[in-house]
């Protein structure tokens, strides 16, 4: 149900322990969501290498609760091929980010 959930989302809440959740903008590829965070895009408070998270997912359809699925974070430097995903996903502005996250979950 992650993978079917996560391919179709555009978007995930993160909550780091400590923190609020944070809608950011994510694109799921090579069985790990990529996240970009900073400059024009959203902050999120606690995501930092090796942080823990919870990846919430929500409907695209009707925005319903679909799943929380705990992830590992890790600071990436994604090869040229994500990032231009990356790009081509934030159809409505030019992305501009500090830091790439690849999200990796649990077995």
């Amino acid at each position: 149900m992650l993978d079917a959930a996560l391919r179709k989302a555009a978007a995930v809440w993160i909550t780091s322990p400590g923190h609020e959740p944070r809608l950011v903008h994510a694109h799921w590829r090579d069985d790990a969501l990529w996240v970009i965070t900073g400059g024009s895009e959203q902050q999120v408070p606690g995501l930092s290498d090796q942080a823990k998270v919870t990846v919430t997912v929500r409907s695209p359809s009707t925005h319903s609760h679909l799943i929380d699925a705990p992830a590992t974070a890790h600071l990436a430097e994604p090869d040229e091929e994500t990032t231009q995903a990356l790009k081509t996903a934030r159809l409505n502005t030019k992305p501009e980010w500090e830091a790439v996250y690849r999200l990796e979950f649990s077995a």
